[in-house]
């Protein structure tokens, strides 16, 4: 591999190389333990006959009556430690296990190998395996629920919508039976989806113990900052109940590690402004096919990775490589399950030699192992970069990763800071299970599946009395005074779990109208800033205008378009603050306090920018009149000492560095917390009624907040020297995107300084 790199290496522009490290790799450590003979002879059938000592912990930690969180890389043999103990329960006692993963890729993936293995257990076993997913007709639904499987595979918004409402007239088998839940890549249960699917698991444990089960539960996730309390707080167990096992002990080989900067565009240096990652990527995968390496190449969009596909095939015929030309595949989460077998099949076989695809291949499909991994543009955490980099690698043999940046400001502070990707610990995952937008909803859908008590607040938490008071008085939940104390029942003839969409917090949604034909729904905030009339909106590879917004009738109506710019919203926005939760002084200015508060946010979308595709310049505005939004949640904020702000003004514009250390410190939230920056929202004001002095405000862009500004406030200590730095660190003059630009402001980034951001930021954090 050391060749494959000097080639690309001795290709490369001046600087293009921001780094490169060799990890060294290592050798698998096993350990001993005891199987079920059919089992043992099973496993070693299909080349296992040995188990890592990981596996072998977390199976231990299960036959224990633990529940464990198995926190290890991509390609580990997860798999394994819940696999034996599930069959062996089923064996044993016809213990049944549900298995619920986040993609049906993943399920059916799972469901493959899950099968082999119980077949080859032969006659008697008691081992069946089944999939119950949305793709299943009714009548193949009503077949898997006839032939009772041991392990069935499944997804939280089939629990939610097709197991628990009818619990006790189709699934009493599964629910009374049910020894163990797999819950795959907790580290996907995140955000608003994450906080929806802890509130599922605690409808499931509730059904579970009224039909007399109490499973454990193995979680299985990549690497991350906290898994025993993500685990704890998603699944609603006690943190005490969790054993931890967090050390790969599977081999693999050395991983060379590439840092690739684009260079900047001729004539415009020190703009921030460089060339595609996309066409960088490129160039790096066609040399590296054409060179003989089986590579895969992680985008983040779908378009692109369809885009990218068909233009390195092309590129690989002008160079005469008409047969490798036609093995080059695209992959993304929309294709036909057929089709993406045949994709997956072909990596593992090696008759695909090179794949673009998004996230999708991120999770633990088996494709085998790749001679190299080309990062399209950092993912947005260490997590997923290190979870795609896992993709490379055959046993002991040296594998390729290249980082390919783009322009902004995660991307950019890696290249100048590479050692921050490894030596820095894992981002932090966030869910809110007492989130009051999400909780009413699921308290109607545990009454629904079977009758409250006083005693579900021990398992909702939150204001649980107040919620279920709520919904009495509005008619959705009915009291009854029994023997046994009071008891609620749903009192609405609709279904509340088919109301609640797991992915949303909004109540509001506005379709987008293409040709006649729904080709997308957005939340009403969402729809407001994406499909305004002249808003330019993509969908799988087709630009759209948006030629008008109905909010009678919640309807957007586009048509296709050919133009070459995009739209930027321009907005209003303030925020007040309701109540104060808690603070803390700041170590660097101990008259200085952060705060962490419950807040309205109010904005209005006022107009939008067209901005040419190629340059990002602006080509001119529009104004638009629509209804403003309000959001209630969380936020930290803080304000600027009187000297601090004295200090600010002498080297230059003070507006314009508060706006720009909001940016810089929203922009590297996702270093510390399993975000995307496009989750938080900031406002810094010169003034603001509750402070009576300037002040900056970072809050959770979800109603109720999942978490996020909390995350921040925590970590607000290490979070404000890493942003000075990395502005600090960036040789604009005006503010760049690689330093404190945003595609999310609404004030198209104006103004921006700074220069006396870093004087703020490095008088309230000090140096790191």
């Amino acid at each position: 591999m050391d060749d494959v790199v000097d080639r690309l290496r001795a290709r490369a522009a001046d600087g293009q190389v921001a780094e490169y490290r060799v990890r060294p790799g290592r050798d698998p450590t096993y350990a001993d333990c005891d199987l079920e003979p059919r089992l043992a002879s099973a496993l070693e059938e299909r080349g296992i006959d040995r188990l890592y000592r990981h596996q072998v912990d977390a199976i231990e930690a299960v036959r224990s009556g633990r529940d464990v969180v198995l926190a290890t890389p991509t390609a580990s043999g997860k798999s394994l430690a819940y696999t034996v103990p599930a069959f062996e329960r089923a064996m044993d006692h016809g213990g049944r296990t549900l298995y619920l993963g986040p993609q049906n890729a993943l399920i059916a993936d799972q469901a493959e190998s899950l099968g082999d293995l119980a077949h080859g257990l032969g006659f008697g076993s008691r081992v069946s395996v089944d999939t119950y997913t949305g793709r299943l007709s009714k009548a193949e639904k009503r077949d898997v629920r006839d032939r009772r499987p041991t392990v069935l595979l499944s997804n939280p918004d089939m629990l939610h919508y097709g197991l628990l409402p009818h619990g006790h007239r189709l699934w009493e088998w599964l629910f009374s039976s049910l020894d163990l839940v797999v819950i795959d890549e907790i580290h996907g249960y995140r955000g608003v989806f994450g906080s929806h699917v802890s509130l599922v698991l605690r409808r499931l444990a509730r059904l579970c113990e009224r039909f007399g089960s109490d499973p454990e539960f193995v979680c299985c996730s990549a690497t991350i900052g906290n898994p025993v309390e993500h685990a704890a707080r998603l699944t609603g167990r006690p943190e005490s109940s969790f054993a931890l096992v967090d050390e790969d002990t599977s081999g693999r080989g050395p991983r060379h590690w590439l840092f690739w900067n684009p260079p900047e565009y001729e004539g415009d240096r020190g703009s921030g402004r460089r060339r595609s990652s996309h066409v960088e990527t490129k160039r790096l995968f066609t040399r590296l096919v054409a060179d003989g390496h089986q590579t895969l190449a992680f985008t983040r969009a779908r378009q692109t990775a369809e885009r990218y596909a068909t233009e390195s095939a092309d590129a690989l015929r002008d160079r005469g490589e008409r047969g490798l030309a036609g093995r080059i595949e695209a992959y993304q989460a929309s294709l036909r399950d057929e089709r993406r077998r045949e994709v997956e099949d072909g990596l593992h076989s090696g008759r695909v030699q090179g794949v673009w695809s998004t996230s999708a291949l991120e999770l633990g499909v088996d494709v085998g192992g790749l001679d190299a991994v080309l990062l399209d543009g950092y993912p947005g955490t260490r997590m997923s970069a290190f979870q795609r980099a896992g993709r490379a690698g055959r046993g002991a043999d040296p594998a390729l990763v290249a980082l390919v940046a783009g322009e902004d400001q995660l991307d950019q502070y890696l290249m100048a800071n590479p050692e921050d990707l490894f030596a820095d610990d894992p981002e932090r995952a966030t869910v809110d299970p007492e989130n009051d937008h999400l909780l009413p909803d699921h308290v109607a859908a545990a009454a629904a599946e079977n009758w409250l008590s006083r005693d579900d607040g021990d398992r909702f938490g939150g204001d649980f009395p107040d919620v279920v008071a709520d919904l009495e008085a509005t008619g959705r939940l009915e009291r009854r005074e029994t023997a046994e104390g009071v008891r609620w029942t749903h009192a609405d003839d609709r279904s509340p779990q088919h109301g609640t969409n797991l992915r949303s917090v909004d109540d509001r949604a506005v379709d987008l109208l293409a040709d006649g034909d729904v080709i997308a729904t957005l939340g009403f905030g969402d729809a407001l800033r994406d499909a305004h009339p002249g808003a330019i909106y993509h969908h799988q590879g087709q630009s759209y205008e948006v030629t008008d917004l109905d909010l009678d009738r919640d309807v957007a109506t586009l048509q296709s378009t050919w133009a070459d710019y995009y739209t930027r919203v321009l907005t209003e926005k303030s925020i007040t603050v309701e109540c104060d939760r808690e603070s803390t002084t700041l170590a660097a200015r101990p008259d200085t306090a952060v705060h962490l508060a419950d807040v309205t946010v109010t904005e209005r979308v006022t107009g939008y920018e067209r901005r040419d595709a190629s340059r990002g310049k602006t080509l001119g505005r529009e104004t638009l009149t629509l209804p403003e939004t309000t959001l209630s949640t969380t936020a930290l904020y803080f304000t600027v000492p009187a000297d601090v702000a004295a200090e600010m003004r002498a080297v230059g514009d003070f507006d314009g560095g508060i706006h720009a250390a909001e940016h810089g410190l929203i922009s590297l939230f996702p270093l510390h917390l399993l975000c995307d920056r496009a989750d938080v929202g900031g406002l810094s004001t010169p003034y603001h009624d509750h402070t009576d002095a300037s002040t900056v405000f970072v809050y959770d862009g979800y109603p109720g907040g999942v978490g996020l500004a909390r995350g921040g406030y925590e970590r607000f200590e290490s979070l404000v020297p890493r942003t000075a730095r990395m502005i600090d660190g960036c040789g604009c003059a005006d503010g760049c995107p690689a330093c404190v630009q945003s595609p999310h402001c609404g004030n198209a980034n104006e103004p921006l300084a700074p220069d006396p951001a870093v004087v703020l930021l490095d008088a309230l954090g000090g140096t790191d």
